[in-house]
């Protein structure tokens, strides 16, 4: 799934250590959709990705490549929204979000 919106935010660096020693780091960012309703949608970045917005400035207008995924612990559910990839939109007009808004 794709979606296209201006660099809203970039939040603060998360990092740990999984369950089997190995350490990660996430990048939060907030992208915003200009939807008429929840228009903006955090998303989080992991590994490489995260190299892939260092030159970004806010406000810029990119195209973010990601995967949607629910998990259930005790009866509840969570969503994650991860990129596996995050690119600048040069030409936006002739660019169209597959978000149904």
């Amino acid at each position: 799934m794709k979606i296209q919106g201006k660099l809203h935010q970039i939040l603060d660096m998360q990092s740990g250590i999984a369950k089997n020693g190995n350490e990660w780091q996430k990048q939060p960012i907030l992208i915003d959709t200009e939807a008429k309703f929840n228009n903006i949608i955090a998303v989080d970045l992991f590994g490489d990705t995260i190299e892939k917005i260092q030159n970004l400035q806010i406000g810029a207008f990119v195209e973010v490549k990601l995967n949607i995924s629910s998990k259930e612990h005790n009866g509840r559910y969570y969503t994650n929204v991860s990129a596996w990839d995050v690119s600048l939109v040069e030409n936006l007009d002739s660019q169209e979000s597959e978000m149904p808004f």
